[in-house]
């Protein structure tokens, strides 16, 4: 770790509020999901073609998640909520974690990870009209399963993004998509690409499709590729050994995402 990054983990540490607790952090984020989640299940009367919605909308939240990460997290908007997910986003999370150092030691450094609690609430209020207006002109179990699917989807990104900053272990290496995503954000994380590829953090479908991936693959190479650099493309390669500086650089990259501490 770079004594600059040092220095501002540090720092960043010390100011987080005495009160605050990782596990209860994430224990009402999960709480709060999974309870929406139960209850709009509950209500729903016996759904069955209706679930074929979650593909559409999948595939939306998969969209939504590399746009707002290209376009929010990485470029200054001068509106207040924009410009504070920017900052915490740009200027702290990714100053926090590099290709180089991407894990956490203790449960305080949870909240550089997870985004605050009032992200799923939003979220959720986003999702609200649109269940409603599905309920209304389709059926009830067609909003409770729009709502199920985006609730769902934040948690997997969470869970995922989660598993991109810890200590290397059996189930983040060999799980597959987890093990596939935690290099695809390593490299996120090297600064001489950060601002040009992989903007996903669940699935690298639209990195793939908007043609932001640093891999040379097709759809199921990049969502199978685990932690493999082998097709990264030749322009981005040269970009991210610049950065390392080491003409061992690709082997380092490989194994940064295992790298214990």
């Amino acid at each position: 770790m770079g004594a600059r990054q040092a220095r501002f983990r540090e720092q960043y540490v010390s100011e987080i509020h005495p009160w605050y607790s990782g596990p209860v952090h994430v224990g009402v984020m999960y709480t709060v999901g999974i309870s929406v989640i139960a209850w709009c299940a509950s209500r729903m009367q016996n759904p069955t073609w209706e679930w074929a919605l979650v593909i559409p909308v999948f595939a939306f939240s998969n969209l939504f998640e590399w746009w707002i990460h290209k376009y929010v997290m990485h470029r200054l908007v001068d509106v207040w909520a924009l410009r504070a997910i920017y900052d915490r986003h740009t200027r702290q999370h990714h100053q926090y974690f590099t290709d180089n150092e991407m894990t956490v030691g203790t449960t305080r450094e949870w909240r550089i990870i997870f985004f605050p609690w009032r992200a799923l609430i939003t979220f959720m209020a986003l999702g609200t009209p649109f269940a409603l207006a599905l309920g209304w002109l389709v059926n009830p179990n067609a909003g409770y399963i729009l709502m199920v699917t985006i609730v769902g989807q934040y948690l997997i990104y969470e869970t995922f993004h989660y598993c991109c900053h810890v200590h290397d272990n059996w189930f983040v290496r060999y799980m597959p998509f987890v093990n596939t995503i935690r290099r695809h954000h390593a490299v996120h994380h090297n600064k001489g690409v950060m601002m040009q590829v992989n903007m996903n953090l669940t699935f690298p479908i639209a990195d793939w499709l908007m043609r932001t991936s640093d891999l040379d693959r097709g759809l199921a190479g990049h969502l199978f590729n685990g932690y493999s650099m082998k097709h990264v493309k030749p322009e981005l390669r040269e970009k991210i050994e610049k950065h390392l500086g080491d003409a061992d650089a690709m082997d380092q990259q490989e194994t940064a995402v295992a790298r214990a501490a």
